[in-house]
């Protein structure tokens, strides 16, 4: 059974980055000279500020999305990219998708050929301890996020912002970015002043989800939120229920539009719509009126 993010996940990654990455990379330095993923809530002494993990972490978590969804594509004959490119919806080499669903396996992409997007928001959730004298426990954690003075994941404000922006910049890029959906995925819950932000994102179709795929991110159980009111956030539990998620995201065609007209015109494309005889192609004259 495939698992999703978890603390043997976030030590791997330590793991792996150790074969290519010095200690003082990866960790803060304590006055003591204990080597910490955090600064500990109550720590007194002196902190700097450690920017040399990020592209570490960020390019782990996108190789470990990129194969977590591939088990779940590979048997329809789809495929996850990591990095993929496509200027046409905005995704340039500077700028590219983190993981796409793809009919191809190309870096470079025709917008015809994606069937998702998914902006990878993940970090270090827990705080760990590298106890460099101990070759068979090196990485202990010693606390959940709310014990140290980072903020992983989701709960940054900045990477939010960070994902609706490129989530914006591709729905506004091409019409033919409109039946992409877009998921941004993390590994921590969301603050409380993007409950109603989400939401709205999600019903406005700009983002279809933000998906936390870190069914435990507190211990002991502690309390964090499961979904907000509209699902605009929600938790994944296990990879069953990330299957299916995706397979049920794959499965109709969506359409993203966004207008501002009178409410006669409203009412003539509408009116126009409705002659059709079948729901789809009511649909499908409504969308091509609305965007012209």
């Amino acid at each position: 059974m495939t698992h999703l993010w978890n603390k043997d996940i976030e030590r791997n990654f330590f793991t792996e980055s150790f074969k290519f990455a010095t200690p003082e990379q990866l960790f803060y330095v304590t006055d003591d000279n204990r080597y910490l993923a955090y600064w500990p809530k109550k720590y007194p002494g002196k902190k700097n500020t450690l920017q040399s993990r990020n592209s570490l972490i960020g390019r782990f978590t996108e190789k470990w999305t990129k194969d977590l969804i591939q088990e779940i594509v590979q048997d329809k004959g789809l495929f996850a990219v990591q990095g993929a490119v496509c200027n046409e919806i905005a995704l340039p080499r500077n700028s590219p998708a983190d993981v796409v669903i793809s009919r191809n396996r190309y870096i470079e992409q025709n917008p015809e050929d994606i069937l998702a997007i998914f902006e990878v928001k993940m970090s270090v959730v827990w705080n760990w301890e590298f106890k460099i004298n101990n070759s068979v426990e090196p990485f202990t954690c010693i606390g959940d996020y709310k014990t140290h003075k980072g903020t992983p994941g989701l709960l940054r404000s900045d990477s939010m912002l960070k994902a609706i922006g490129k989530s914006i910049n591709i729905r506004v890029s091409n019409l033919k970015a409109a039946t992409i959906p877009i998921i941004v995925l993390g590994n921590t819950p969301i603050t409380k002043s993007y409950y109603s932000k989400v939401d709205h994102l999600k019903s406005a179709g700009i983002v279809q989800n933000f998906w936390s795929i870190n069914p435990e991110p507190l211990d002991n159980n502690g309390e964090n939120i499961k979904q907000t009111e509209k699902k605009g956030f929600y938790r994944l539990e296990d990879f069953n229920e990330l299957r299916v998620s995706i397979e049920s995201l794959l499965s109709e065609t969506r359409n993203y539009f966004s207008s501002m007209k009178s409410n006669k015109e409203l009412g003539k494309i509408i009116d126009l719509a409705n002659g059709e005889k079948t729901y789809e192609k009511k649909g499908e004259v409504f969308l091509k009126l609305i965007n012209e």
